[in-house]
């Protein structure tokens, strides 16, 4: 009977904080909400004509993004002022095209929306004025339904997506928070990764959105490294850009003993779930060693790319004269960081939002036959 009774007390405690929790949370969002109104009503008072003569302005604290919208439709215009400020953006709207463009070369702003039938400037004019003076923002053009073929090749112009009107608050407040995280992810993915030269051990505990290279080994331009033993063989596995790049390695298949390779032959294979690629030689030479744990535990060449995931050991057959084509040190990570960009360019194999195999090995690996 206790025992029952401290289960549903227990329980209670647990539906009950939830209860508060899910309280307290809609309250802060019932204030924030009614801050942004506030702020909504209190804005569209303030003149600020002497920027521009239509020019309705409504500032939000700590704002997801800027927005500038033009449109010769004041219906349009108090629409997008109101979804998306109580969306928490920051909103600047004008009627008219030149006043826009004057507004883009005095403001930072995260989008333009742009109708694309105005009097004095249509939008396609407003599109390409916009890219030409600022290149970062994101333009978007507003169109009615007859109008939408005239959207799309906006795009050409530099126009990153069009929105059909008229909408509903909940269509464009969906519509502007997947232009943001869009936008996000582009400019995260444009920005220089870091890349440190780390000791093996320290691989396995880098930050996801970090890059390593090994200190005191080698990196040929296939992601091969390679460390100098002291018999005079080298130990051989992958960098951490391929680590990244696949993912999840459900098989490794070792190159075979006693084996003589020359330099960007296939040494060893990678195999996943939606693939395998062939990782190249980085030097040439007969391959004198395996790491078997790997058969029985694949993930290591993933987990501990420097240390226990070593692929292979090699006796080199022309060490001084191949090793002047690989890369060690600080020198490396410039290297690395064009290839990170490289690899999440738009023609890269991440381009579908899947790692196409297939074109990584080609682009990255390029194995030899």
């Amino acid at each position: 009977m206790t025992a029952i009774l401290i289960l549903f007390m227990f329980v209670a405690f647990v539906g009950i904080d939830f209860l508060v929790r899910t309280s307290l949370r809609k309250l802060r969002d019932s204030q924030d909400r009614a801050a942004r109104e506030a702020v909504l009503a209190t804005s569209l008072k303030l003149d600020f004509t002497h920027e521009a003569k239509s020019l309705k302005r409504v500032e939000v604290p700590n704002p997801r993004a800027r927005v500038l919208a033009v449109d010769d439709e004041g219906v349009v215009l108090d629409s997008f002022r109101r979804i998306l400020v109580l969306e928490n953006f920051s909103v600047d709207t004008v009627e008219h095209g030149p006043e826009a463009l004057g507004l883009v070369q005095r403001n930072d702003y995260d989008f333009v929306f742009t109708d694309l039938k105005m009097p004095d400037m249509d939008g396609v004019e407003v599109v390409k004025a916009v890219k030409h003076l600022r290149p970062d923002i994101d333009v978007v053009v507003i169109t009615g339904y007859g109008s939408i073929e005239t959207a799309v090749q906006t795009l050409q112009q530099g126009a990153c997506e069009y929105v059909q009107k008229p909408f509903t608050a909940d269509e464009l407040g969906e519509f502007a928070r997947k232009l943001l995280i869009k936008r996000q992810a582009r400019i995260a993915a444009a920005q220089r990764p870091t890349v440190r030269v780390v000791t093996p051990e320290m691989a396995e505990v880098v930050p996801a959105n970090e890059f390593c290279i090994p200190g005191g080994a080698f990196l040929s331009t296939g992601h091969a490294w390679v460390r100098l033993e002291p018999e005079g063989q080298v130990r051989i596995g992958i960098d951490d850009f391929i680590r990244k790049a696949l993912g999840t390695v459900t098989e490794v298949i070792l190159p075979e003993r006693g084996r003589t390779i020359r330099q960007g032959e296939a040494l060893f294979t990678l195999k996943g779930t939606a693939g395998s690629v062939q990782v190249a030689s980085p030097l040439s030479g007969k391959v004198k060693h395996d790491n078997t744990g790997l058969q029985s535990d694949p993930n290591e060449v993933t987990q501990s790319p420097y240390d226990r995931g070593w692929v292979c050991l090699l006796a080199p057959s022309d060490l001084a004269t191949e090793l002047s084509t690989l890369k060690i040190g600080n020198p490396v990570i410039g290297w690395y960081q064009d290839e990170i960009a490289r690899f999440r360019s738009e023609d890269g194999p991440l381009a579908a939002g899947v790692l196409n195999w297939t074109d990584f090995q080609q682009k990255f690996l390029n194995p030899k036959a």
